[in-house]
């Protein structure tokens, strides 16, 4: 098990593009695009994920240990699936009863690494413009490898001129996302015909 030192920013699209020009002047490696098709379950102290990464051509199911808002450190297991298995592991998991904390969505996203924090940047309909700054660690990092992945992360933000989102931030806005999708899901029953 690996675990993803991560960190989040969320711009308009004017920050975005200023983001990308300093990404392509500043000596950064571009990995190219990574758009994705994400099936993702919202669990109480995890997230679940399905994802068809259509640029790539590939799937996977991921589990984090840890949800958006609770610390920077992601412990996470993920394996590969065929791409044409994604609707069968969608199926298998909404029979197991998670389909009510299901969420789906397609994040276009170009990756980026400078200074050893790759930079996911990505437009979500959820999201809107936002990007993720990411070290992988092995599950075994001390404790100081892991402050000094967040630190790594937080001077790579400040050279690069974006604002991270505080844990607060991401919890309420992660939140707000939750009770929006659960009110859009319960209009969406009361206004299914009767059968």
């Amino acid at each position: 098990m690996a675990v993803e030192i991560e960190m989040r920013a969320r711009f308009d699209k004017d920050a975005h593009d200023r983001l990308i020009a300093r990404l392509l002047r500043q000596d950064s490696a571009d990995l190219g695009p990574d758009d994705k098709h994400i099936y993702f379950y919202v669990l109480p102290d995890q997230l679940l994920k399905v994802t068809d990464n259509t640029a790539a051509g590939t799937a996977k199911i991921t589990l984090k240990g840890s949800r958006i808002g609770q610390g920077a450190a992601f412990p996470e297991t993920e394996f590969a699936i065929a791409r044409a298995d994604v609707p069968a592991a969608v199926k298998v998991f909404n029979a197991l009863g998670f389909e009510p904390v299901m969420h789906e969505a397609f994040n276009l996203r170009h990756n980026y690494r400078f200074r050893d924090v790759e930079i996911a940047v990505k437009w979500s309909d959820a999201w809107g413009h936002h990007a993720e700054f990411e070290v992988l660690l092995d599950d075994a990092a001390s404790d100081a490898a892991r402050a000094d992945a967040v630190a790594r992360i937080v001077d790579v933000a400040t050279e690069l001129g974006v604002t991270l989102m505080t844990e607060r931030e991401l919890a309420d806005f992660t939140a707000a996302f939750e009770a929006g999708e659960r009110e859009r899901k319960d209009r969406q029953r009361q206004d299914a015909p009767i059968r």
